[in-house]
């Protein structure tokens, strides 16, 4: 069995799939599964990844039967998974070579199940692989360590830095919501009283302001942030008013990195 099962969801990233996926192949711990769920891409996506499948047995790729949102991708590539963690990582974002083997390391020292990485922001048009990616000033930081009230006032986690352990949580799936379905499943398990740790390495490389993407409309994402604390996590209205206030703040600072 794997070691790490990376689970990636695709919706028309033809244009990005490839260096995404040559970025977890590339590893330099290379004990991994990639999990792709095609979510009724009109792009080509599926046949790039049936090439890309043929050339590595690591790719086990799928398409979902009708388009049904990221959360229901990650819920189907999820169920496949076989490793002793869970890493996730988008189709239009990179993995610098040395991610799972330090990120590994790093889980294995410590007392929390889930774990993250600080990462790179580069633009949207940004068209390099991962293995030529030339360090920039423009870094997302992580916090050395996490609890459930922090995350309240702002996602700390990348997602495509988390990694949990299923042998201490088992696997655990996304809320189907249609956005912050990552920031919510970091929320169930830290609700729990697990804490998360962050490395401070950036091991990651996110694509900011593409056009589409779930994170570019900020407006919207203050809707979905509500209703995130409202529904799923049932705070009370002034609480609810507090993290959204420091969710929001802390939004617009690390969209100016």
């Amino acid at each position: 069995m794997p070691l790490v099962s990376v689970v990636m969801p695709v919706h028309n990233s033809a244009a990005t799939l490839g260096a995404s996926v040559r970025s977890v192949l590339a590893q330099t711990h290379g004990d991994v599964e990639l999990l792709v769920t095609d979510d009724a891409s009109a792009d080509g996506s599926m046949d790039l990844l049936r090439d890309l499948a043929r050339q590595d047995e690591r790719v086990r790729a799928e398409a979902a039967p009708q388009q049904g949102g990221a959360a229901k991708a990650r819920n189907l590539a999820l169920a496949r998974a076989r490793g002793e963690y869970v890493a996730f990582l988008d189709s239009d974002d990179m993995w610098l070579p040395e991610k799972l083997e330090r990120q590994l390391a790093f889980a294995a020292g410590g007392d929390a199940p889930l774990t993250f990485t600080s990462y790179y922001k580069v633009d949207g048009d940004y068209t390099g692989e991962a293995c030529d990616f030339v360090p920039n000033g423009r870094v997302v930081a992580a916090r050395e360590r996490v609890t459930y009230r922090d995350m309240l006032v702002q996602d700390h986690i990348g997602a495509l830095t988390a990694m949990y352990s299923r042998t201490v949580l088992g696997t655990r799936l996304m809320p189907d919501m249609p956005k912050r379905q990552d920031y919510a499943l970091w929320l169930a398990i830290m609700r729990e009283g697990h804490p998360a740790r962050g490395l401070q390495e950036p091991l990651a490389v996110y694509r900011s302001g593409r056009a589409g993407s779930l994170s570019s409309n900020k407006l919207a994402l203050v809707q979905h942030n509500w209703a995130l604390y409202r529904q799923h996590e049932r705070l009370p209205l002034l609480r609810s008013t507090l993290a959204l206030a420091g969710a929001t703040v802390h939004s617009v600072r690390k969209s100016r990195i």
